[in-house]
């Protein structure tokens, strides 16, 4: 158990005098207050709900710093301070209040007890809330076979970690039991199956959420909530949420087609055409010409990338740029890439800090490689050209068209590209037709997997909820992208457009010309 200094004196976590300190009191203050705020919300009614914090000290690391959690079947808007719990960093009771006369229940530690301590194991949380309100409750009852929830194009996404207004949120839902304990088991299998999530719902019961700090998770906790009323209420006005236009409900649409989607269709051949619940599509070659990279964007981000970072050397995005780009160059010394130079320390100044940088970014961009270092920071610098109208992204003219009629059938449109997702967006965000983001589920980058790799499309398969691989089209000009989806079980076209490569004879897929022809 750590030792922590009180007064001078070093002394270890579950010794009584840090037991009564400052830091595990406020601790307990705060959830009392916040207990207070989450009942009137309608939260932790009826003695449901509950909320544990760790006890933050900078002097101890977060997986050893003790937790208090409130107590179980108590009206949680009159809980004091010494109505909590304290427990190890193991979940060890260390501290219990004292019983309170007659009505008052006998203490007893929160049901959700094991659940939480799942949740910082796993998540390396520093708070976790569970809520009963209404609303997390209800929208695991529009479809009672559905094992997520998803929604996109909707602003308080921005207020859930890692995500975006572009982004799809996913949520996982597992099944209610009968006691809360017997929960615990499948928390930790959707924790396991979606790491990026940040909350997981109990179908007719209500929602656990985390995050790194109490702010965190009442921020994400108040975020879900609205979007979880949100998709309650446009469900009510025949409107889908889970759609980037909200549009009307469709039969055939995605989240609502249970049974009508396992069904093909027969084209006017009489040939059999396979349901398609999404399409996945790559950019260079698919929806842009090859030449808009390579002739455009790539040669605006080498032109500017000594300019960008001199200009925003100092802002957190470009020292996490420039972390991500040390690693990478500091693996390519190591394996003795071409064109790697080491990149001094930033004892030796900005100017000599940004030359390395200038010249490895140079390297990488003129072989082309896909990697996450460079895309990012190519990202970065495009968004600023951009914003100022030096750039425009360009889509083949029959790109909209096909965008706008698979949202009206009610088939979701995703991106995979190796270009970051931030590009992505700018692309489509800023095209010579305008912005077609409204068409657009969201985006894939090489954080999912390398383009040429199978297990690449068995997580986006994954990821965007299908019961079968094979309910996804993708969409690409690279015969290597297009071998690995099929491995994975999606259905594959490969784009003929003017500037791509050649195939190799008796390929043995299907081919178009133009998105009409989908």
């Amino acid at each position: 158990m750590a030792a922590v200094a009180l007064n001078g004196v070093k002394l270890g976590t579950t010794s009584q005098a840090y037991l009564e300190s400052q830091p595990v009191n406020d601790t307990k203050v705060l959830i009392s207050d916040l207990c207070r705020q989450f009942y009137n919300l309608g939260w932790v009614s009826g003695t449901g709900g509950s909320i544990t914090i760790k006890v933050h000290d900078e002097s101890v690391p977060k997986p050893q710093q003790l937790v208090i959690m409130s107590p179980s079947g108590v009206q949680k808007e009159r809980m004091l301070p010494e109505d909590m719990y304290v427990l190890s960093p193991t979940g060890s009771v260390l501290s219990s209040p004292s019983p309170k006369p007659y009505p008052n229940k006998p203490p007893k530690c929160s049901d959700c007890g094991p659940l939480f301590m799942k949740a910082y194991e796993m998540c390396n949380a520093g708070a976790v809330i569970h809520s009963h309100g209404i609303e997390s409750c209800l929208v695991t009852m529009i479809n009672p076979l559905s094992k997520e929830f998803r929604i996109t194009h909707m602003e308080m996404i921005k207020g859930i970690k890692g995500h975006g207004y572009y982004d799809e949120l996913v949520v996982p839902i597992i099944e209610n039991t009968a006691y809360e304990y017997e929960l615990t088991e499948s928390l930790a299998k959707a924790i396991e199956a979606y790491p990026k999530a940040t909350a997981v719902l109990v179908r007719n019961h209500g929602i656990y959420v985390w995050g790194d700090s109490w702010i965190s998770a009442k921020t994400q906790a108040e975020c879900y909530h609205y979007l979880f009323d949100a998709a309650i209420k446009l469900n009510q006005l025949g409107l889908d949420w889970s759609t980037p236009l909200h549009g009307p409900i469709h039969l055939g649409s995605c989240k609502h087609r249970d049974i009508s989607a396992k069904a093909g269709t027969v084209d006017s051949d009489n040939k059999y055409e396979p349901a398609r619940r999404c399409i996945v599509l790559d950019i260079e070659g698919t929806t842009t010409p090859i030449s808009f990279v390579t002739d455009v964007l790539f040669p605006y981000a080498r032109d500017n990338v000594g300019r960008h970072l001199s200009a925003t050397y100092d802002d957190a995005e470009t020292k996490d740029d420039i972390k991500l780009l040390r690693s990478q160059v500091q693996d390519d010394l190591e394996k003795g890439v071409v064109g790697a130079v080491p990149i001094p320390s930033d004892e030796a100044g900005k100017e000599e800090v940004v030359g390395a940088l200038v010249a490895n970014v140079e390297s990488m961009i003129k072989a082309d490689r896909k990697i996450t270092a460079l895309k990012q920071l190519q990202g970065h610098i495009w968004r600023t050209g951009f914003e100022k109208n030096e750039l425009k992204g360009v889509v083949f003219e029959d790109v909209p068209e096909a965008l706008m009629k698979w949202h009206d059938q009610g088939i979701k449109v995703y991106i995979y590209s190796s270009g970051s997702r931030l590009a992505q967006r700018l692309l489509f965000g800023y095209s010579n037709y305008g912005d077609l983001r409204k068409y657009l589920s969201g985006f894939f980058d090489t954080t999912v997997g390398n383009k040429k790799e199978t297990r690449s499309y068995a997580e986006i398969a994954e990821s965007v909820g299908v019961d079968r691989p094979s309910e996804v089209l993708f969409v690409t000009d690279v015969f290597q992208e297009a071998v690995a989806a099929k491995a994975a079980g999606l259905e594959v076209i490969v784009s003929i457009r003017p500037g791509n490569g050649p195939l190799p004879d008796s390929h043995g897929f299907k081919t178009i010309n133009s998105f009409s022809e989908i």
